[in-house]
């Protein structure tokens, strides 16, 4: 009985090592061991001076407010599918004019989730295309927290989904936007976007690429 007792508490313990293990994030970020004035050196950018700055005790990466183009950094495991991607984005509107930021998978020409003020909307893009769009109002000056994910949903679909909401709040249960594909992604590293159209900094900060729960 104890040995029973003993080899049933083994495999307890097995089993939660396992657990803890799969929900380990695939990469992870909140820039507390970048100098300021860096980036984290696996970060492969694209364009943009994008550079580590600390407020209130806090690091987060900022992108300037100039020049209004379109900068991005690429970083993590590459992937077809089963993996999300998320992170926090703070930005402010000047008069009428406000950022665009995003996170993306699958490569440059991959998947991105991209918040679109001006637009009062959130946009699913797959390489410069816009896929899907919904309703979305964001007077700037507050963090959001933005998660996408792509998973393989039957033998030839695959779903593109993403959620957006206030930092602080609780996540959607349900997707905010979503998108069906019917051809396989491509393999890609996730990604980060931003264009200061309001010619302020935008922010980020909290980056994670984990597996998708299945």
């Amino acid at each position: 009985m104890i040995r029973i007792k003993q080899t049933a508490s083994a495999l307890l313990i097995g089993l939660a090592a396992l657990t803890t293990y799969a929900a380990e994030p695939l990469y992870q970020t909140n820039f507390e061991k970048t100098k300021t004035g860096e980036v984290p050196e696996d970060f492969l950018v694209l364009d943009g001076d994008f550079a580590v700055k600390q407020s209130n005790g806090n690091k987060y990466l900022e992108l300037p407010g100039a020049p209004l183009d379109a900068f991005g950094f690429m970083f993590g495991p590459s992937a077809r599918h089963g993996n999300e991607i998320s992170a926090r984005m703070f930005g402010t509107k000047k008069g009428r004019r406000y950022p665009v930021f995003g996170i993306a998978l699958n490569g440059v020409n991959g998947y991105r989730l991209q918040v679109a003020p001006a637009k009062r909307a959130i946009e699913l893009l797959k390489g410069s295309a816009v896929v899907a769009n919904v309703p979305f109002r964001w007077g700037g000056g507050e963090w959001l927290r933005l998660a996408l994910r792509v998973e393989q949903t039957s033998a030839a679909e695959w779903t593109v989904s993403g959620r957006v909401w206030a930092d602080g709040k609780k996540a959607p249960a349900k997707p905010t936007i979503t998108h069906k594909e019917t051809k396989e992604p491509r393999n890609g590293k996730p990604s980060i976007w931003g264009s200061p159209y309001s010619g302020t900094p935008i922010r980020y900060d909290d980056i994670v690429v984990k597996k998708t729960a299945k």
